[in-house]
Parts: structure tokens; C-alpha cells; sequence
């Protein structure tokens, strides 16, 4: 990464990160920051003056440690892309990072975000006098003071990239987000791909609304799969649905877009929503196939094909129902979803609990073989919030009832276990029990 405070990296970081991981990538970012807080936890603007040798010593120890054990990730695990999140301001300082990958073998590439939008920079100030751990228990508006001058001091040894200078390298320029992308001696697919992800992401304060659709006909029998219609108690969430996204949404005057699946139960549920010029549906938003399973319950499906019911237990990311899919399909079909997400501000999805366990997992970054197996219930909204550190996470229950349809492993019962017990099919959720 290179660029001043204040322009994103950090969030651009996670974002790629996150994004990587999803499609089983292995990658993980290094933040100097972090490793300079090791022996520094709150300095003031002063600690960045290019004058101040105790703090540019104590910087570069930092980063010689970030860099030392990214090797490392590299050659003992196995990383095939890794993140060097920090300013890198000086043509000195990427000079070294770019002798030191290529002695090693390692390919790097320069992202570097640059802005002079003032509106986009005081938003990311204001965020991180909040979030950054530079900052906890401080006065934010003393926070935000000092970290204005701590761009300055930065500002005093920049050395922006330039095609004119840097034509050798590779790097992409984002130009206040996504304003105008410069792009220079891109190579490689996996370069390819990072860079059309980048070119798709905005930091504008935004929320994204999740919910699976109202209980239907299918789940009230246990059946998985199917294009079932609402049951009674499905229908009165659909009618109660507008007044949970209005609690979601607050004061705030949002215009919000709705997605659904082409299965009738999500359109359904988004019948009584007032948005009717901005619903879309997605047909890669449609239920996991289940192949020859569709139609079927767990039990019936451990009858008829117990060795397969084994399998998907024993590896359920990966396992593909006969004729149907596997979530790790599912992420493939979910990618051009994703990629709209980020060029988007606030959506509501309304889809289907294997779907939102991919998009789940995409934005709170859960390991892909953990995501199947997360509790998404019925007739819960939830609310996401990115921010430049997490995303913060909000639960809004309906007071409707609804069966359960998680299973737990090793069981054709679905209900969670409480206390060691399997819970009744009818188990009436609102939140996971598990939390």
C-alpha cells in the first residue's frame, strides 16, 4: 500500500483480504501500524516528523518486523498474497520493499490511494478518531486535531507515484477512491483480479440488509430446496418486514435497493416493501442446488443416500449434492453479487440461508469451512455496517415465530443443540442460540 493517513488503505487492505479469503486465496495483511504500537501505543504527531529520529527509528523498526514476518508467512505457510499495509511514502522506502521481494522471489505491486477530495478525507478522519487503536480513550476531538497534523508531518516527504517516474513498477493508482484509476505493467491474472476488485470499492458510509425469506410451506415440512410459497406465519413477516427495515434504517433519509432471488418465497416476503422502482432480481441469488435431494428432508436424504449425507457432514463446503452444488459453487456464482455490492451503497438482499452464509462470510471475514455451518434464522433482519477496522453487526428480530432449519453436524434433526440436546423441530428462533 502507499498513500498519507487518512486515504482508506487500511480499509482497501481488509477489503482485499477479505475478498481473497472468500475465493480461497490465501492472503493476510501486515499493518505496520500494529507492530509500531508495540513499543508506542499513543504518540503524538510529532513521533511522524521526518526530524524526530527516535520515532523514524522506531518506524522503521516496525516495518522491518511487518516485512520480516510477512516472509515468513510466505515461506512456512504457504501465503500467496500478502499485504504491506502502511503509508510507504518515499520512493527510498519502496525501493527497499521491492529489493527485498525480489530476492525473495516475490512479485510486488505498488496500490497506492490518493486524494485531495476534502469531503472523503475529514469522513476517513472522523473514522478513524473513533476506530483506530492509536486513538482509544482519547478525546476525538483532540484525536482528530492531532491526527490532521500527523498528515502533514507526511505530507513533508511524499513522493505520490507517477508513470513518468515509476513506468518500471507495477502499481494501481486510485484517484480519490474511484474517481480515475491509473493502471501500470499489470501482469498476472491474480494482479488482474485484485485490480478490478479495488476498481469496484467505495469508502462512502453505507449499510447492507440481510434477510432469508419468511418461513415457507417447505420448512413448516422439513424439506429442503423447492420453490415453496410463504406459510401463514412467512407471510405476516413479509408484512411486518417494512417496519424492521425502518427501525434498521432510523432517521437516516436512505434510499435503499432490494435484491431477490427468482424463487417466489423472496419475492414474496418483499411484497409489502415500499421500494417498487429499485427491486432487482438476481438469479444468482437462488437457494444452493440440491440435485437429486431437492424436495427431500434430512431425514429421507440420510435414508436414500447415507454415504453422501456422511460426506457433506465431513466437509460441507466442499461437498456437492449429486446433480446440485457445493457452497464453494455457490461463492463462484456469488462473485459478480459481490462485486455490484461494493459499487452500491445500502441494499437489502433478501435470499436464502446457504446464500447468506457466502455473503456473511464474505463481510465479517469467517473462514470458508466454518461459514455452513453459521446460524442464519428465519425472521431476523440483519445489519451490516462496514467500517475501516470491522464491520459492525445488528441483529433485528420480528416477534413472529418460525421453525428452525439448521442441523446441526452429525444429526438429520434440525433445531440447535441447547445445553447438549437436539431442540424440537418446531423450535420457535429469533436469534442464533449459539450466541
Amino acid at each position: 500500500m502507499v498513500g498519507l493517513p487518512a486515504r482508506g488503505k487500511s480499509f482497501i487492505s481488509q477489503k482485499i483480504v477479505r475478498y481473497l479469503s472468500w475465493l480461497s486465496i490465501k492472503a493476510k495483511s501486515f499493518n505496520v501500524g500494529n507492530y509500531r504500537r508495540r513499543t508506542e501505543e499513543h504518540p503524538s504527531a510529532d513521533f511522524f516528523d521526518m526530524h524526530n529520529s527516535d520515532g523514524l527509528k522506531k518506524r522503521q523498526q516496525a516495518a522491518a518486523a511487518a516485512v520480516e514476518d510477512m516472509m515468513k508467512w510466505f515461506s512456512e505457510e504457504d501465503g500467496v498474497v500478502a499485504i504491506l499495509d502502511a503509508t510507504n511514502t518515499t520512493e527510498e522506502r519502496r525501493d527497499w520493499l521491492l529489493k527485498l521481494c525480489r530476492e525473495n522471489f516475490i512479485e510486488p505491486m505498488f496500490l497506492e490511494s490518493w486524494c485531495n477530495d476534502d469531503k472523503i478525507i475529514m469522513k476517513n478522519i472522523m473514522d478513524v478518531k473513533t476506530t483506530s487503536p492509536d486513538y482509544v480513550g482519547c478525546d476525538p476531538d483532540a484525536s482528530a486535531k492531532d491526527f490532521i497534523k500527523r498528515i502533514e508531518k507526511y505530507k513533508q516527504v511524499y513522493e505520490p507515484l507517477t508513470v513518468e517516474k515509476n513506468g518500471d513498477l507495477t502499481f494501481v493508482k486510485l484517484i480519490n477512491v474511484s474517481e480515475q484509476v491509473i493502471i501500470n505493467k499489470i501482469e498476472t491474472y491474480l494482479e488482474s483480479r485484485i485490480v478490478y476488485y479495488v476498481m469496484n470499492l467505495h469508502i462512502r458510509p453505507r449499510c447492507i440488509y440481510l434477510s432469508r425469506h419468511g418461513e415457507s410451506a417447505y420448512n413448516l415440512e422439513g424439506k429442503i430446496g423447492g420453490d415453496a410459497d410463504l406459510s401463514e406465519r412467512g407471510y405476516k413477516y413479509a408484512q411486518r418486514l417494512p417496519q424492521l427495515v425502518k427501525e434498521a434504517v432510523g432517521d437516516n433519509d436512505v434510499s435503499l435497493t432490494v435484491w431477490t432471488s427468482t424463487l417466489k418465497r423472496t419475492q414474496q416476503t418483499a411484497q409489502f416493501l415500499p421500494y417498487h422502482n429499485h427491486k432487482l432480481q438476481w438469479k444468482a441469488l437462488d437457494e444452493l442446488d440440491a440435485g437429486a435431494c431437492d424436495g427431500l428432508t434430512y431425514e429421507e436424504i440420510e435414508k436414500q443416500f447415507p454415504q453422501d449425507f456422511k460426506e457433506r457432514d465431513e466437509d460441507k463446503y466442499e461437498y456437492r449434492y449429486r446433480g446440485g452444488e457445493s457452497y464453494r459453487d455457490v461463492v463462484i456464482r456469488l462473485e459478480p453479487i459481490i462485486m455490484e455490492l461494493e459499487r452500491q451503497e445500502n441494499i437489502l438482499i433478501i435470499t436464502h440461508q446457504a446464500v447468506l452464509r457466502c455473503i456473511y462470510a464474505y463481510f465479517m471475514n469467517v473462514p470458508q469451512e466454518e461459514s455452513p455451518w453459521m446460524s442464519i434464522p428465519l425472521h431476523t433482519l440483519i445489519k451490516l455496517e462496514p467500517r475501516a477496522y470491522s464491520t459492525l453487526v445488528q441483529r433485528i428480530k420480528a416477534d413472529i415465530p418460525a421453525v428452525s432449519t439448521y442441523k446441526e453436524k452429525g444429526t438429520s434433526q434440525l433445531g440447535e443443540k441447547l445445553d447438549g440436546f437436539n431442540s424440537s423441530k418446531n423450535l420457535i428462533t429469533g436469534a442464533p442460540l449459539s450466541q
